[in-house]
């Protein structure tokens, strides 16, 4: 039997390695690896039967959605995000996922969704909870504090200079005029030593410059320093989700409100220490005690909720491998 692992494709500015860090929570159960498979072209596979790991956000390209019957696919942390449901559900669609199932869902909003089509499916969380095998002893940690991605919906420089298309769009648009907004809201919730001593982490990085195999090198590289931290703060499922698995202390900052975030959301928020910010004024919350500002000094306990998670997710991997 073969096996295989998803790559993804580029966009015109960036790729995101928190898409590799998924493909590493998959990889970790395959005896090898004979393919990377392009999630958006998982029809157009035709070769040996393979096996394949279906966790992750699907898909950009729904409208070539179906897989090739040459992949034997195990449906776990399975994401439809409402923007390609409707194509991605169509009679065919809901006729290979019955086929499949019962379809692992990464958050409950699929597996709602996929319910009231007809299909068997259940919660599952992320598969990135299964990367403990990353986790070093408490020795090995470090006084580092890691900011990676906060608030990444917000207007940034990188955003509106990215070329001058971009740079004419956010003067029409108006954006432009909302570059301070993000440093304004961070400066609320962190406190100015923290700023200056943190190390912040940029999880998307530009687009046609690095393989594949450079890719999922990024990818480790990450979680070999998340892993050693202190701290770690960030607006990532993909970069929380690994901490918790790695028992690195981890707090999410949650700035999301359209439906198109939030749906990917239901189910996993719950398991994070959590600031939830307004994006109009600037003002948070959190579900975990905070006083004042997060210093370098804060320290938060992780709540320890995804370990039944974790240990389903391995056994149904470990089993889809094994027979």
């Amino acid at each position: 039997m073969k096996y295989g692992v998803m790559s993804y494709k580029e966009n015109s500015r960036f790729f995101n390695v928190g898409d590799y860090v998924q493909s590493l929570a998959a990889r970790q159960f395959l005896p090898k690896v004979d393919e990377l498979l392009n999630r958006e072209e998982l029809a157009e596979y035709n070769g040996d039967r393979l096996k394949l790991i279906m966790n992750g956000w699907f898909t950009h390209n729904a409208a070539n959605w179906i897989p090739s019957r040459d992949i034997e696919p195990l449906f776990v942390s399975f994401h439809i995000n409402n923007t390609a449901a409707p194509l991605m559900l169509s009679k065919r669609g809901v006729e290979y996922l019955k086929s499949c199932m019962p379809i692992g869902c990464r958050d409950q909003y699929t597996a709602d969704l996929l319910s009231q089509n007809g299909i068997s499916s259940f919660f599952t969380g992320c598969l990135t909870l299964t990367l403990d095998c990353y986790k070093v002893p408490d020795s090995e940690r470090e006084d580092k504090i890691y900011i990676v991605d906060p608030l990444y919906g917000y207007v940034t420089p990188r955003k509106v200079t990215y070329d001058i298309r971009a740079l004419i769009r956010s003067i029409y648009n108006g954006s432009i005029w909302k570059l301070g907004k993000r440093n304004r809201h961070l400066s609320k919730i962190f406190d100015k030593e923290l700023l200056k001593s943190a190390i912040f982490i940029n999880q998307e990085l530009p687009s046609k410059r690095y393989s594949e195999s450079e890719k999922f090198e990024l990818a480790e590289d990450l979680l070999n320093k998340y892993a050693r931290a202190k701290l770690v703060v960030t607006s990532r499922i993909h970069c929380a989700l690994p901490c918790l698995a790695m028992g690195t202390p981890v707090i999410f900052i949650n700035g999301f409100e359209s439906f198109v975030d939030s749906c990917r959301f239901d189910g996993i928020l719950d398991l994070f220490n959590r600031i939830d910010i307004d994006t109009r004024s600037g003002n948070f919350k959190a579900n975990f005690p905070l006083e004042g500002k997060l210093n370098i000094n804060t320290v938060v306990k992780n709540l320890e909720k995804h370990h039944e998670l974790s240990n389903n997710l391995k056994s149904s991997c470990k089993n889809f491998v094994k027979n």
